[in-house]
């Protein structure tokens, strides 16, 4: 089989594995991103496989330079770089995807055993949050004089609509429905 062909039929059973996990992510035809570890933690990663046009005779591309990896030191990146490239060698000829991250998922604590929790970083980020999420708050929708006298005519002293404002008047509907 041609190097296409092997690519497809291993596309095809990547997305048969990972059509409902939602850490997978095909980004085009030949990269796929898996991300490993809970969202925002420390010690959790997003891994990157690109295939060359000549993948799987040749080593994939393994990629940790995401945005969401900017946590993790450089010499944990090239730790898990060599190790996973290690792996790629011994599957090098058949289909590697799959088995590249279902190895780092199975090593995932030895892999970032070296990565440091960044506790400056850490404080800094939900005092940023807060007060984006303050700016936000502060923004309010602004009504022209009409809208609000047709907002105050369908709404109480509270700005709550009254009770029964959607129920539908039996005794029409049962006359229009009755005739026919």
């Amino acid at each position: 089989m041609s190097c296409d062909e092997d690519q497809e039929d291993e596309r095809e059973v990547l997305r048969s594995i990972y059509e409902v996990d939602e850490k997978f992510i095909e980004v085009n035809a030949t990269t796929f991103q898996y991300k490993f570890g809970e969202d925002g933690h420390y010690k959790s990663f997003l891994l990157e496989v690109s295939w060359p046009q000549d993948y799987p005779t040749c080593l994939p591309n393994i990629n940790l330079d995401a945005f969401y990896n900017k946590h993790i030191s450089s010499k944990v990146k090239d730790t898990i770089t060599y190790r996973i490239k290690e792996q790629c060698e011994m599957c090098l000829g058949s289909a590697m995807t799959y088995s590249i991250f279902d190895w780092s998922k199975e090593h995932e604590e030895e892999l970032m055993e070296d990565q440091q929790e960044q506790e400056s970083k850490e404080e800094q980020i939900p005092n940023q949050e807060a007060n984006s999420q303050s700016k936000k708050k502060e923004k309010k929708e602004i009504l022209t004089k009409n809208q609000k006298r047709r907002l105050a005519e369908r709404t109480n002293y509270k700005g709550e609509r009254g009770r029964g404002w959607n129920w539908v008047d039996v005794v029409k509907h049962l006359s229009k429905t009755a005739n026919s």
